[in-house]
């Protein structure tokens, strides 16, 4: 099921009855109603492209039309998770690192919102660095502000990112007072916690370079690169965050990750790391040189804080 309109245009009662015809079922909502923010016309020949190659996984490029794929689970326990699906800024592992990962929370009684954000483009863009982190924070005000539809607890709505989509995640966590959004009610855009898989953080030493030219052109000043390294913005009401990277990564070093846990002690935030020696990068669920289970790990911790 498509909705095509703002929730701020929607009848609270037609949506509530869309959402209880299809409460087992996986949906697709339409990001923004309107007026997508800082949008430009989109090309007739800019379409929304997937594909699968040889290793099997299906990625979506040309993204215009952000949306968010709602996976309600059977029995919620309260928590939502917002996954952002990783690709360097330039495509959306959208199944290994999105749809596989929303079923899992699925099992568990958490509510997962597959986020299909806009990729960086200044055909589609007046400012291609800054769509991405719209669409994140624009996700994290839909679901908050329409939480008891969901069966949410409006205080557990936590953001999840892998690789460039990690980045999206921590950007989000750490600039959520910063982008403007049509957010009347000023409801909070503030992730309850985020959960990082082999991240893109620092946009200096460590970083991906792929991920730093798609986001911000091939020729991004200082002042850019501080504000997108998202260790530099980590203060004490950034929330708490949960991480998971390599040592072997040569794609994404594992500094990346070991920075912003460094910033969140400093900062008294509650953060947990896990470096794996070895996995090399973008592992998504099955980092298959280990027996222990990431996944696993991560339940523990949210339990452990009551989300």
């Amino acid at each position: 099921m498509i909705i095509s309109s703002s929730f701020r245009n929607f009848g609270l009662l037609t949506f509530l009855l869309l959402v209880t015809i299809n409460a087992n079922a996986q949906q697709a909502i339409s990001l923004y109603g309107g007026a997508i923010p800082g949008a430009k016309p989109t090309p007739a020949d800019y379409i929304e492209e997937t594909t699968t190659r040889e290793d099997k996984v299906v990625r979506t490029s040309k993204v215009s039309k952000p949306e968010l794929y709602v996976y309600q689970p059977a029995k919620p326990n309260g928590t939502a998770v917002i996954i952002c699906p990783g690709g360097g800024y330039s495509i959306l592992a959208i199944d290994k690192e999105g749809h596989d990962v929303a079923r899992k929370f699925q099992e568990i009684g958490v509510t997962a919102f597959v986020l299909k954000y806009r990729l960086p483009s200044d055909l589609i863009m007046k400012d291609k660095a800054l769509g991405p982190m719209q669409d994140a924070l624009q996700a994290v005000y839909l679901v908050r502000k329409n939480a008891a539809l969901w069966n949410i607890d409006p205080n557990k709505i936590g953001i999840m990112g892998f690789s460039a989509g990690g980045h999206l995640a921590s950007s989000a966590s750490v600039h959520y007072a910063d982008m403007k959004i049509d957010n009347q009610e000023n409801i909070s855009l503030r992730p309850s916690f985020s959960i990082l898989i082999y991240p893109v953080i620092n946009f200096g030493q460590y970083a991906h370079a792929g991920s730093v030219k798609n986001l911000l052109g091939e020729t991004p000043t200082d002042q850019q690169r501080k504000y997108f390294s998202s260790e530099y913005q980590v203060n004490a009401q950034t929330p708490p965050a949960f991480l998971v990277h390599a040592n072997t990564d040569k794609t994404v070093p594992v500094q990346n990750s070991m920075r912003y846990n460094e910033a969140l002690v400093k900062n008294g935030v509650a953060t947990e790391l896990h470096a794996y020696q070895a996995g090399g990068h973008g592992f998504g669920l099955y980092n298959k040189t280990t027996k222990d289970d990431w996944f696993e790990r991560l339940k523990n911790w949210m339990q452990a804080n009551k989300w």
